[in-house]
């Protein structure tokens, strides 16, 4: 909540603002949408916030300050939170209609795509699970996808164009290298043969917002991500709100102060010199953009569009002055004469797109596939593969009875769940690895009851199903025939 309370606030304040036009484009997951829908979670949050509160008032005398400006952030977060009354779907929702923001769906479980391609209906599957729950959660078919990672394999447009998606976004290199060579570069929209336009994402935009080392986040004003009061505060006081170790708790009170500093130096945070400072920033960022366009438009001769696309947690979770970051931008705008727009805005205004077949891609390490493919994850994909392949067959050789559609499409969310890229990317990256291991072994152990209790036909206890269906109870309106040839119902057999 650090990231969505603060960035509803200030699309919702830049609207009202007369001399304001704010406009973004961005992706809501379905993982996300359930979270945020969850009422076991939205009961507990406000009851998270006060422990919070608490936690601060206990500060030694030279943390006060920073721990009083923290609490008054908190404290309006959670005014928010009760003024909507936990609703934040809602409130994206009323931007969306207002024409401030266009809401893309993201794959269901945020699969890597590219490495699911072997078995055509479990990429398809991620997608049509995707697009029914942004239906259900806002009333309208999804235009976009942020494509997991941005990555992209020959032939994904289709699949996209069968569940009505029409655009994504790639990194730069996926745009450059397409065929034929794009005469704009990144800086227009290109379209497949298929009806599927790609945007190209632009590295001089993004550089400066994103890098903690090259850009603005890793100033020395402010706030440091990695010291927090989870680490610094004694067990003792930890247990006696519950916490058995030490871990984050979301308490950050020191600065940035210097890149090569060791944490324990760190100087405290000062509110009001890292506001001036996000001024500063948003000035500096706007004259770079104006300078750009202004270079671009003598090279293509034709106004040029520059996408900048971020993880949301960047501002305001990642990088803390980033919504106030944001806010900035859209009130100095109109100072450098630079407009924002929706990706769904300009591919409306600009009908004529030229042809081009993107470049597979990711965004990630190298570019291509190699941070979610390599030999501390490689295991994953024959796991993957097996398992698609069986649910493929499943699914069309049909069902008897209720229960047997109840039973397949547990299996079918088991699966989904298995697939997230998050666990490959963790099993690359060695942080919670363990936690990768269990969650995939959990899912798919699962999967295979289920799947082995039709195949087999080995009774599987209604209460069994039941328990699952409880706890991995995502994705309500998941259907079997998304993993069909795609081109009939399955139905139960008389």
């Amino acid at each position: 909540m650090e990231c969505y309370l603060p960035l509803l606030r200030v699309l919702e304040d830049s609207s009202s603002a007369n001399n304001q036009n704010p406009k973004l484009t961005i992706s809501l997951s379905p993982t996300l949408l359930s979270l945020l829908n969850d009422q076991d979670l939205k009961d507990r949050f406000p009851y998270w916030l006060k422990t919070r509160l608490n936690i601060l008032k206990k500060v030694n005398k030279d943390q006060v300050d920073s721990a009083n400006s923290l609490a008054d952030n908190i404290s309006i977060q959670l005014s928010d939170w009760y003024a909507c009354k936990g609703n934040l779907i809602k409130r994206f929702s009323d931007l969306m209609e207002a024409d401030v923001i266009d809401i893309l769906t993201c794959a269901a479980t945020h699969g890597y795509l590219p490495l699911l391609r072997e078995n055509t209906e479990c990429v398809f599957a991620q997608l049509s699970t995707a697009v029914k729950e942004h239906i259900r959660f806002f009333g309208v078919n999804p235009q976009g996808i942020w494509l997991p990672e941005c990555a992209y394999f020959e032939g994904l447009d289709k699949i996209m164009v069968a569940n009505g998606l029409r655009y994504s976004i790639l990194d730069g290199h996926g745009v450059l290298h397409a065929k034929p060579r794009p005469k704009y570069g990144i800086y227009a929209p290109i379209c497949t043969k298929n009806g599927v336009a790609f945007f190209g994402r632009d590295s001089d935009s993004t550089l400066p917002v994103w890098s903690s080392k090259q850009g603005y986040p890793g100033n020395s004003k402010y706030r440091e991500f990695h010291r927090d009061l989870g680490w610094d505060l004694p067990i003792e006081a930890l247990r006696k709100i519950g916490i058995e170790e030490p871990r984050p708790l979301g308490l950050k009170l020191n600065k940035v102060t210097a890149q090569n500093i060791p944490l324990k130096d760190k100087a405290f945070y000062k509110a009001e010199k890292a506001n001036i400072q996000v001024k500063e920033h948003a000035k500096e960022y706007l004259l770079g953009r104006k300078l750009q366009f202004n270079n671009l438009f003598k090279a293509i001769n034709q106004e040029p569009l520059l996408v900048a696309p971020f993880d949301a947690e960047l501002f305001g979770h990642w990088w803390f002055e980033g919504p106030r970051f944001l806010s900035e931008l859209f009130k100095q705008s109109g100072e450098q004469n630079i407009e924002f727009t929706k990706l769904n805005d300009v591919l409306k205004e600009n009908p004529r797109i030229q042809l081009c077949e993107p470049c597979p891609s990711s965004w990630g390490q190298g570019g291509f596939h190699k941070y979610w493919l390599n030999e501390s994850n490689s295991w994953l994909i024959p796991e993957w593969s097996k398992a698609g392949k069986s649910m493929i067959q499943r699914c069309n050789n049909g069902v008897k009875n209720e229960f047997e559609l109840r039973v397949i499409q547990q299996a079918g969310r088991e699966l989904l769940l298995s697939q997230s890229s998050d666990w490959s990317f963790i099993l690359k990256a060695g942080t919670t690895t363990e936690l990768a291991k269990e969650r995939i072994h959990r899912h798919l152990t699962r999967f295979w009851l289920l799947i082995n209790s039709l195949d087999n036909e080995q009774e599987l206890p209604q209460s069994k199903l039941i328990e699952l269906e409880k706890e991995d109870c995502i994705f309500p309106l998941i259907h079997a025939n998304d993993w069909k040839k795609y081109q009939s119902d399955l139905r139960i057999k008389e």
